[in-house]
């Protein structure tokens, strides 16, 4: 163990020596196997960080969570021109479900309404994302207070005139004043502020509850009605915990084409999404990314290789006078072939872990440019680069390393001479 842990140091000499004394064609030649590395690591993190920042949008509702609306998800077999036919979902078909489904824990009618101008006094704030929606919301999502309440059902059911600020709309409308209690007009209407969301801080697309507010769906049914498409009403349902999740989804679906009268022979004119469904969706598409930005990175990566054999070739070649010393002196073979593998993998790993570097520095000044988008080199991503970096070098190395060990010592001497 001792004598490899000594091949190890003196290859590891041997290495930096290399880049001391040959710096422009050892910086070439591990130039490709750092551009490789990089480009394999950066779509990685790339990926993960997209991935991460998605996944943490959504993570505040639990993955059995489902989402009745007239579009699914993901891909389906159906043609788009028929899904733009389906109608969507109702108050109405809300409250069936809400009293005729088993095993449901919670269900919220929720409209996507445009955006809006909020007004206190002298203070306004513009184009604030309007979130109505039923009282149930609050459980589904699991929001959280810092003052103040949310509203219940009878407040939502009447269509009262309250609502619920997320922290960076409360702060721009009244600074340092409590807002409990304050009227604020919405609508051309006053709204009383009745709580304030906690800070949730920015996500992925930049609009997080801070800059959200909260009101009765019922009072945006009667603005805008109901069969307004732009809208684009929504039932979110959470299961119960012990529910089945297949069978909650069929017994929903047979429940809703029931109410709809839609035949044995007629396809289901609307979608029961769930979010994991969403969350394996997004799966799928970031292992595809991955599985392409791969490809591309191995191009470049193959490159690197071949400029490690290259510059391991030319080691053995200057050195063949000293192997030949070695072997006289009773170097083994094996003894040869590992020093010049471990130069090899050093080498590869020097250039990978200048390509680390570069993606840490740019995720770094990437994130700071990004504000809503953080990028993240994770510590699984660094360890994979280090190890595919040894594996280019000792693959690299290979061939040389063999040549190395297979020379006759006398030959070695003399033509090193």
């Amino acid at each position: 163990m001792l004598i490899y842990l000594r091949v190890l140091k003196e290859s590891f000499y041997f290495a930096i020596n290399a880049l001391r004394n040959n710096k422009l064609r050892t910086f070439l030649s591990l130039l490709g196997v750092t551009i490789g590395i990089f480009s394999i690591i950066a779509v990685l993190a790339a990926v993960d960080s997209l991935e991460r920042n998605i996944k943490g949008s959504l993570s505040s509702l639990d993955n059995s969570t489902i989402i009745l609306m007239r579009f699914s998800f993901g891909p389906t077999d159906i043609p788009r021109w028929k899904t733009q036919q389906f109608p969507d979902v109702t108050y109405d078909e809300y409250q069936y479900l809400k009293r005729s489904m088993p095993d449901m824990k919670a269900a919220s009618f929720v409209m996507n309404v445009p955006r809006e101008t909020l007004k206190y006094g002298d203070n306004t704030v513009t184009s604030v994302d309007l979130g109505a929606i039923t009282s149930e919301y609050y459980e589904i999502e699991s929001l959280q207070l810092a003052e103040g309440r949310f509203f219940n059902e009878s407040e939502s059911v009447s269509g009262s005139p309250v609502i619920v600020l997320g922290d960076e709309i409360a702060t721009n409308l009244f600074g340092d004043l409590d807002p409990l209690g304050k009227e604020i007009r919405l609508y051309g209407r006053k709204f009383s502020v009745i709580g304030v969301l906690k800070k949730e801080g920015t996500s992925l697309f930049g609009n997080s509850k801070d800059g959200q507010v909260f009101l009765p769906v019922n009072i945006t049914r009667r603005i805008y009605g109901d069969n307004n498409k732009s809208t684009f009403p929504q039932i979110i349902i959470k299961p119960g915990e012990d529910a089945d999740s297949a069978e909650f989804m069929a017994i929903l679906t047979q429940k809703l084409r029931t109410y709809r009268g839609l035949k044995p022979d007629e396809i289901s004119n609307f979608f029961v999404n769930q979010l994991k469904g969403l969350t394996d969706f997004i799966d799928n598409i970031t292992g595809q990314m991955n599985f392409i930005g791969l490809i591309i990175s191995g191009f470049s990566l193959l490159v690197g290789g071949f400029g490690i054999a290259n510059i391991m070739f030319v080691s053995v070649k200057e050195r063949t006078n000293l192997i030949g010393i070695q072997k006289s002196l009773g170097a083994k073979n094996r003894f040869i072939l590992s020093q010049f593998l471990f130069e090899a993998v050093i080498l590869a790993v020097i250039g990978g872990l200048i390509g680390l570097f570069l993606v840490w520095i740019i995720s770094i000044v990437a994130s700071q440019f990004t504000g809503e988008f953080e990028f993240v080199l994770s510590p699984w991503n660094m360890f994979l680069g280090t190890i595919v970096s040894a594996v280019i070098g000792l693959v690299s190395g290979i061939i040389p390393a063999i040549s190395a060990s297979k020379l006759d010592p006398v030959e070695a001497i003399r033509t090193g001479m």
